[in-house]
């Protein structure tokens, strides 16, 4: 199999738990809560490993947080590689309302970050023996990091001769797309914010994402289209890929789990397109687990079997290049 790196700036330690009733200004008694290694290239990397695969993971750690969210990836069994830094690793949480269903999610700041701080993950990436074949490099940008920083990740995966796949919004995500990178996921409402236009329906979609494509910024776009599954458009395809309808517990996690099932089936050497579908049935098992869990491999498995299997479906061949 290709080599993954996942990179995370901003990561977290994520705890949830539930509780029957949400009222302000009361105490409210929740169940024992969960702990789990949270944040874009964490969840990525966590998602691959429950789906079998391997990617090794790039991330700050600093703090008491720094030093358990450490040990939540030690515990999950990840390939992992810390770099310090002096401030706190950011935590969030989830709260399931169990009277109707509901789910609550706060996002705390993370730290700031020194110069000589962020930079250590472009040197890091820049002198790797054997370089990677993919870099995920997802998540928000912490304080500190400039708005370039996933285009020079993107910049050093050229030279190495690594495709890039970045999962991120607003300037960080319009910066790597002038540099060129190989894939992006964004959702629609990410995508409308790219292309500064209010479109609505798909084929006005698809004509702007194909823009994008054809102009060299990106090779693959796979835009998330929530219950209604993604578009996926590159030089050789473009698709509406409808999933399964599953029951919906919780969509935390669901982008991540996509991009995983989408980079980890391309590392195995499959086409780009049965790539693309698995991602989505990654993306669609992960709605299916409570809290912060992810996908299940034995639901992805079976998701991404039906849909292959259906005759809207049918094999291409069609490649990542």
């Amino acid at each position: 199999m290709k080599r993954i790196i996942t990179v995370a700036l901003n990561p977290a330690i994520d705890k949830s738990a539930s509780v029957a009733h949400v009222v302000a200004e009361h105490k409210l008694y929740c169940t024992p809560p969960r702990f789990e290694p949270g944040g874009g290239g964490v969840n990525v990397s966590r998602a691959i490993k429950k789906l079998g695969g391997n990617s090794r993971l790039l991330y700050p750690a600093g703090g008491l947080t720094g030093k358990r969210l450490q040990e939540l990836l030690d515990e999950e069994g990840l390939n992992h590689r810390s770099f310090p830094i002096d401030g706190m690793i950011r935590e969030s949480l989830v709260i399931l309302e169990e009277s109707t269903g509901r789910q609550y999610r706060f996002g705390m700041p993370g730290p700031k970050l020194r110069k000589k701080e962020w930079v250590q993950f472009i040197q890091d990436l820049s002198v790797m023996e054997p370089p990677p074949d993919y870099v995920v490099a997802s998540g928000s940008l912490p304080w500190g990091v400039p708005p370039d920083f996933y285009a020079q990740v993107a910049r050093v995966g050229k030279k190495k001769g690594t495709k890039t796949i970045v999962d991120v919004s607003g300037k960080a995500l319009k910066e790597a797309l002038e540099e060129g990178v190989f894939l992006i996921k964004p959702n629609v409402r990410e995508f409308r914010e790219l292309v500064g236009e209010e479109i609505k329906e798909e084929s006005q979609i698809k004509a702007e994402a194909q823009k994008m494509v054809d102009s060299g910024r990106c090779e693959v776009l796979v835009i998330s289209l929530g219950a209604a599954g993604a578009l996926a458009v590159s030089k050789d395809f473009t698709e509406h890929i409808v999933p399964p309808t599953v029951p919906i517990i919780s969509k935390v996690g669901a982008g991540d789990s996509m991009v995983a099932g989408i980079v980890l089936s391309l590392a195995r050497g499959k086409p780009l397109r049965e790539s693309v579908l698995f991602g989505v049935a990654a993306g669609t098992a992960a709605v299916m687990t409570p809290g912060t869990e992810l996908c299940r491999r034995d639901d992805v498995e079976r998701l991404y079997e039906v849909m292959l299997s259906d005759r809207k479906y049918p094999d291409k061949g069609l490649h990542a290049g």
